[in-house]
């Protein structure tokens, strides 16, 4: 039975709702429609001028509306009279095939059909940093090897409690908060679910963050690779594949290798064979390649893959498989759309278990130190574009997500990338002024 939004902000004491959606480009996208008219909204959806934010429309195009999804909504912890709900975006009646919650859950349904409920959790890194975003907020994190420092991680006591305050009120199960590996980054851990309600509370999470972020006179950034120098900005993702009633891990297998059983390494096989294309998605910006391709850091390591390498219980390649049942993939960022990329992993896990795709030699090297020595594996993309004309020519990656979205986040990413290469840099000024 669907939840009845007005009986709801009734209950709740809620005098408003934050209608919002998730465009191509990770923005979130809201309206803020008083309790007395979200019976109408509920029924029709607000409406939007899609051309007006990273959709591939004109403003020729009709009306977007946004349908609220009941089941997602969430009274913000910190303004108790607001309630924000994700949306589902229609045009005509008709659902927004490009839209990243509709392709999401269009895959949902397809790995369902095959009987398999996925399950996800993420790690999603971020700075806090000075509210003019030119430098880390912290003057004191100057350490070395900042990562777990427990004085850094008190001095911004206030913001990471408040957050994770936050999440235990939601009933989110957070378990762990900690100092990361660059001076001013954080991370905050919450247990996984199915991979809906994960995109649903990651695309929270980050709008909970840089609010909390600004009310302390700070600012909260996901950018991938914001300071030259530091490890960047993960968005590490944990896998897992269940049956229909979300009772059995059907990667699970203690008598085979990694306790990853079959199906298992098929999804992870169709990871592996897309793992280029996917790059597109899980590293959707110019700045994602600073991170991907970064020389070594301060701390002495990137903490990123740039390989398509996968292993067991080591942090060094772009696949892990920490234990039993599940593998985690590091190749993400910060900048990830928290929609599109739980798509593309059940996209490409679906074509992985129907074609029993091998996942391939696992490698126990540190690929930071020996990684010169894997001479049969694939380089990730060293940049946007590279990344771009790999998905472009992935057919079955494209068809899988979806040909009118796969068209759209094309055209609007290469955009973006002809906007980049026509920007001119002081770099250029200062390596070719005197040629």
């Amino acid at each position: 039975m669907t939840l009845d939004l007005e009986s709801y902000a009734k209950e709740h004491g809620v005098k408003y709702f934050m209608i919002s959606y998730t465009d191509l480009f990770g923005g979130q996208r809201a309206k803020l429609v008083p309790a007395a008219a979200i019976k109408g909204m509920q029924e029709e959806g607000a409406g939007f001028a899609g051309f007006a934010t990273w959709l591939d429309m004109t403003p020729a195009h009709p009306d977007l509306f946004a349908l609220p999804d009941a089941s997602s909504v969430i009274q913000l912890p910190w303004k108790k009279e607001v309630a924000w709900v994700a949306a589902d975006c229609y045009m005509e009646g008709k659902p927004v095939e490009q839209a990243p919650r509709n392709v999401l859950k269009r895959l949902i349904a397809e790995a369902a059909a095959e009987g398999m409920r996925v399950k996800t959790g993420v790690e999603a890194e971020f700075f806090l940093i000075s509210a003019d975003g030119s430098e880390i907020s912290d003057g004191a994190d100057t350490a070395e090897k900042p990562c777990y420092d427990q004085q850094a991680l008190l001095r911004r006591y206030d913001v990471i409690s408040e957050i994770c305050d936050y999440m235990l009120e939601l009933g989110w199960g957070p378990y762990q908060n900690d100092h990361e590996d660059a001076n001013g980054q954080f991370e905050m851990n919450w247990e996984f679910d199915d991979a809906l309600k994960t995109a649903d509370k990651h695309s929270f999470f980050k709008f909970m963050v840089k609010s909390v972020a600004e009310k302390h006179g700070l600012r909260a950034t996901f950018m991938p690779k914001p300071f030259k120098g530091l490890t960047g900005n993960g968005c590490h993702c944990h896998i897992s594949v269940w049956d229909a009633h979300g009772k059995v891990n059907v990667f699970a297998d203690g008598d085979a290798d990694f306790g990853l059983s079959a199906k298992g390494r098929n999804f992870l096989g169709g990871i592996m064979a897309h793992a280029s294309a996917i790059a597109a998605i899980t590293n959707p910006t110019v700045n994602s390649y600073k991170r991907i391709n970064a020389p070594r850091t301060l701390s002495g390591a990137t903490w990123s893959p740039n390989t398509v390498t996968w292993t067991g219980n080591n942090r060094t390649h772009m696949v892990r498989v920490p234990g039993p049942g599940r593998f985690e993939l590091r190749l993400p960022d910060g900048a990830v759309n928290p929609y599109l990329l739980q798509a593309v992993i059940i996209a490409c896990g679906i074509n992985g278990v129907r074609s029993k795709a091998d996942p391939g030699p696992h490698y126990d090297i540190d690929m930071y130190q020996e990684g010169h020595l894997v001479k049969d594996a694939p380089r990730l993309p060293l940049n946007l574009l590279d990344a771009l004309r790999e998905y472009d020519g992935d057919t079955l990656l494209k068809d899988a997500m979806g040909t009118e979205f796969s068209a759209a986040y094309l055209k609007l990413k290469h955009n973006e990338w002809n906007a980049y290469a026509a920007h001119f840099t002081e770099w250029e000024r200062t390596t070719t002024l005197d040629i």
